[in-house]
């Protein structure tokens, strides 16, 4: 049956369970006339009798009862959902999908996010790392994260952590007998841990600016992954040169663990930014996340 007749069988019910067409049509806000041309179209596109109707009373027929038991109770069924879904257009609570890279999964998404599920224990968040600059629509993700140089024209964007700069970092070890790389030319003569990207499956560039010279490097290396906890491992067991946020090897380079060289030609990017394609249907749940998640400028007083 054709979707336009659903408010047929609505109609079938409201008479069957009031036994009467006066009062069905009162719920229903038809007229009499209305409503029995609605019940005979129906009729005679089933090609079974409904009702039996009298001078004074309405029934329904063996067939009609049969119908009643059988849509009557998903009818019921999909007024509760849609009166539970009207519930939650004012409460915080459902799921919220993120794509995001390991960085800012770990650093930004993570830390922002764990208070504000603890203070709404109904809202779920479900994050994907991904390093594929994923099609957040066709994926079917409320939103992602990106560098702020990477976010697509036609999408809201939120700033969500500073400008991000990135390290060249590698163990006492591993120089143990080497020059120090000084320039992106040098990194020839080094083992380099990669970054494998999905789209492609190519290599990440590492990218250098100096005095307005920009130059990305292909680098080599025995060691690739496909995220960067354990390109950090590898740099640490000294298997080479790993390319990482600054923030990243931080600790690290403190410790001593970890040199950092090259430090006057890594270039700063723009940090992190949540992006999704409307403002439109905005759940309360991420408004509140996108709020929890908004970077602050630093107070500079």
């Amino acid at each position: 049956m054709a979707r336009e007749n659903y408010n047929d069988l609505l109609a079938f019910l409201a008479i069957a369970r009031e036994g009467s067409f006066t009062r069905a049509a009162a719920q229903l806000g038809v007229s009499q006339s209305a409503l029995s041309h609605t019940i005979r179209a129906l009729e005679a596109r089933l090609g079974v009798r409904l009702l039996t109707r009298t001078t004074r009373s309405v029934s329904v027929t063996e067939a009609g009862e049969r119908l009643m038991e059988t849509i009557g109770p998903r009818f019921e069924e999909i007024e509760a959902e849609l009166a539970a879904l009207g519930l939650l257009k004012d409460k915080p609570a459902g799921t919220i999908r993120l794509t995001a890279a390991e960085h800012a999964a770990n650093t930004v998404l993570w830390p922002r996010l764990i208070q504000l599920t603890a203070d709404y224990p109904e809202i779920n968040v479900e994050i994907c790392v991904d390093y594929g600059l994923t099609d957040i629509v066709a994926g079917r993700y409320d939103a992602g994260v990106r560098l702020g140089d990477q976010v697509e024209k036609d999408m809201i964007a939120v700033r969500i952590g500073p400008d991000l700069r990135m390290a060249v970092v590698g163990s006492e070890e591993y120089f143990a007998g080497r020059s120090r790389p000084q320039s992106p030319s040098d990194l020839a003569q080094h083992k380099c841990v990669n970054l494998r990207l999905p789209t492609h499956g190519g290599l990440m560039a590492w990218e250098f600016e100096r005095d307005g010279h920009l130059v990305k490097a292909r680098v080599e290396g025995q060691w690739t992954f496909n995220s960067s906890s354990p390109i950090l491992r590898a740099a640490l067991s000294g298997f080479g040169l790993a390319y990482l946020p600054e923030d990243m090897v931080a600790p690290h380079v403190q410790s001593g663990a970890l040199k950092r060289v090259m430090r006057n030609w890594t270039p700063t990017f723009p940090g992190y930014h949540l992006y999704y394609a409307s403002r439109r249907h905005s759940s309360p749940a991420f408004s509140l996340l996108v709020e929890a998640l908004r970077y602050q400028l630093p107070d500079k007083s």
